[in-house]
């Protein structure tokens, strides 16, 4: 199991890397390589979302692809055409979604109780959740400052190393457990170990490209902020799959689970790094 995921975990980080190399070469200001896998994203984790819906309440997965590849789609229309702002398009995307989920349920509406508020609440959830965070992953993209592929980078990789240095530290030396109903393998222990590998990334990133104004002080302290979200957004999701009674959102990574397993960290902090690049 451990060498499966340091083996599948580094090709990940790699391809990570790659893209982030690729994405800062390749027409600048447009950055295809986000473009493409982040609308990849969109319908492959919106897809692994739906399907751990039980039937009754399950949205549809067409309409719920559709609004997230939307919602990411957005971010680029202000860039294409030279005018506008990215939130109103993503507003109007999710207004579209609730209309578009209301029209579906009155076209499949049986008369059966208790399930359509269900069903349009999951929409909605499955579209916010996977479309409307992915979107900050652009902004921190489009921040108009120097070195945002690099900020782009520490917003992905504190948290995951984060979940990195817990997992180890916690296979090793844990012991007392932190959250035993939503993630039983989760230890106080291992959250420590979390919050050290992404400091750790941070000041070392930090060491190397001006990215923090104010230095080894900011670079800790985003590490433990942004580390932060990434543990509650790994524990938000386990709190849908629990509910849902799922282990994993898929079997499509081997020794993670599925997509959505492998990006839940990240989806809390992109908004978390955003705020931080634009504020602090």
């Amino acid at each position: 199991m451990i060498r499966t995921r340091v083996l599948v975990g580094t090709v990940l980080a790699l391809a990570a890397g790659g893209i982030l190399v690729g994405d800062d070469h390749l027409a600048a200001g447009y950055f295809p390589c986000l473009f493409v896998c982040l609308m990849a994203l969109g319908v492959i984790a919106g897809r692994e979302l739906v399907a751990l819906f039980p039937a009754p309440i399950r949205p549809s997965e067409c309409l719920v692809v559709t609004g997230t590849s939307l919602c990411v789609a957005a971010n680029w229309f202000p860039v294409a055409f030279g005018y506008g702002s990215v939130w109103p398009l993503v507003v109007f995307t999710l207004a579209g979604t609730v209309i578009a989920a209301m029209l579906l349920e009155m076209y499949r509406y049986t008369g059966e109780p208790g399930v359509v508020v269900p069903r349009l609440g999951t929409t909605m959830f499955a579209v916010a959740y996977i479309g409307v965070l992915s979107c900050f992953f652009v902004q921190v993209r489009f921040l108009p400052r120097e070195h945002t592929a690099w900020l782009l980078a520490l917003t992905i990789f504190v948290p995951k190393c984060n979940d990195i240095g817990a997992f180890f530290t916690g296979t090793f030396f844990g012991k007392h457990k932190m959250t035993p109903l939503l993630s039983p393998k989760k230890t106080w222990e291992g959250l420590a170990g979390g919050f050290l590998a992404g400091v750790a990334v941070a000041v070392g990133v930090g060491s190397y490209v001006p990215v923090f104004p104010r230095g080894a002080v900011e670079a800790v302290a985003f590490g433990l902020v942004v580390g932060l979200a990434g543990v509650l957004g790994d524990l938000a999701e386990s709190l849908v799959k629990r509910d849902c009674q799922m282990k994993d959102a898929a079997k499509s990574i081997p020794g993670f689970g599925g997509l959505l397993d492998v990006v839940d960290a990240v989806l809390f902090a992109a908004p978390v790094a955003y705020l931080w690049f634009c504020w602090v």
